[in-house]
């Protein structure tokens, strides 16, 4: 049943591929940053229009196809990034700032390609496109989707995921059992010192100097406290401090984000970069204080499932990735993974010229978008196998 069901979805994507296509350009043109995404939200319910849409999570919302009971989620983030688009293409960013840099607007043409393919099909199980806001930022979208009640209420036992991924040879699907994407969180430090002339710094206590200190300390202090073989990173992303060349200024902070593997790495670092910052501003004569915004788990693909998936993309003649693709990226998808079976397909695109995720210039072909509607209806398939056993 799964051949043939899997069979009867992909021949139908294909019929649609070139609509999918032409909506993946109205969707690029057009694109809205996180918690502005509802004209792409809208564009995304009347392309689907038969479908009884809910709203969720602000700028989301979900459909239901096929009957009660048990069902599996497909999800598709909608925001793009603030980064100016750099391709030339007659369809780039219409919105000065603002482009689809990620890969976004393929996993929504490839969720409405399954979704329409699946329209008249007889569906063992329940299939529920989920629209969802705000994965580029913290706190993000995919938390108030799970705590919207959606997945208790719809009964998902599974969600599936597609995330484009240069870092991947072009054409290669990864999945891969256990931890792929690290936990991410955010976090600020401020020093507060005193301020004075620059040519007197005895007579002042100097922010920027402490922080300074702070931030080169920072980014060797995985290596002193966590086990080289658990992936952790700490990077330092804005500085910022002074009013004047020739000012001790009177505080100065930096954010920053924090990448790790396990909880207890997580929950060791917060209360080692909080110490750190402290224990260096007293040394100066100055005080800090870190804040931090905790971001989603670890996403975490669930073995049982990556075992179905797998045979399933392979038997439709892709090639899956032979080491699995892991990193310390993150996708808060990692939040439907603490509430169901939920597995990632990375589709790789390939990495040229330096030009990868987040670049202006990021632009994949149609058959990432082929590859992504495909892999999205082999883990429908895999998951309603595993429902119903």
């Amino acid at each position: 049943m799964s051949a043939e069901l899997l069979h009867a979805l992909t021949a139908r994507i294909d019929v649609v591929l070139p609509d999918a296509a032409a909506l993946r350009r109205a969707i690029h043109a057009n694109p809205y940053i996180s918690g502005e995404e509802g004209p792409t939200r809208d564009r995304l319910v009347k392309s689907m229009e038969w479908l009884d849409w809910t709203p969720v999570a602000g700028t989301g919302a979900w459909a239901r196809l096929g009957p009660d009971g048990p069902a599996v989620g497909l999800r598709a983030e909608l925001d793009a990034l603030p980064v100016m688009e750099a391709t030339g293409v007659e369809w780039e960013s219409r919105r000065p700032g603002v482009a689809h840099a990620c890969g976004h607007d393929v996993h929504m043409a490839a969720l409405w390609a399954v979704a329409t393919a699946a329209r008249d099909l007889a569906l063992p199980v329940g299939l529920l496109p989920i629209l969802q806001p705000r994965e580029e930022v913290t706190p993000p979208g995919a938390g108030d989707v799970v705590r919207s009640g959606l997945l208790d209420e719809q009964e998902i036992e599974a969600m599936i995921g597609v995330h484009l991924q240069p870092q991947v040879d072009r054409g290669i699907v990864s999945t891969g059992a256990g931890a792929v994407n690290a936990a991410y969180d955010s976090f600020e430090i401020v020093v507060r010192g005193r301020p004075g002339h620059g040519a007197y710094p005895h007579v002042a206590v100097d922010p920027i100097s402490a922080l300074a200190t702070i931030i080169g300390e920072l980014h060797s202090l995985p290596g002193r406290i966590i086990s080289p073989t658990h992936p952790t990173v700490i990077s330092v992303g804005q500085i910022t401090g002074g009013t004047a060349h020739n000012v001790i200024a009177d505080q100065a902070s930096c954010q920053g984000s924090i990448r790790t593997f396990s909880e207890a790495d997580r929950n060791l670092l917060h209360d080692a970069v909080a110490r750190l910052a402290s224990a260096v501003a007293e040394s100066r004569g100055g005080q800090a204080t870190t804040r931090f915004v905790r971001g989603g788990p670890a996403l975490v693909n669930d073995p049982g499932l990556v075992k179905r998936v797998d045979p399933l993309l392979k038997g439709m003649g892709l090639t899956v990735a032979e080491t699995p693709f892991r990193s310390c990226g993150s996708d808060d998808f990692a939040e439907y993974g603490r509430e169901a079976a939920s597995v990632m397909c990375f589709i790789g695109t390939g990495h040229v010229d330096g030009v990868g995720l987040h670049h202006g210039a990021f632009l994949p072909g149609r058959e990432s978008l082929q590859l992504a509607a495909h892999a999205f209806a082999a883990g429908y398939v895999a998951a309603a196998g595993l429902i119903t056993g």
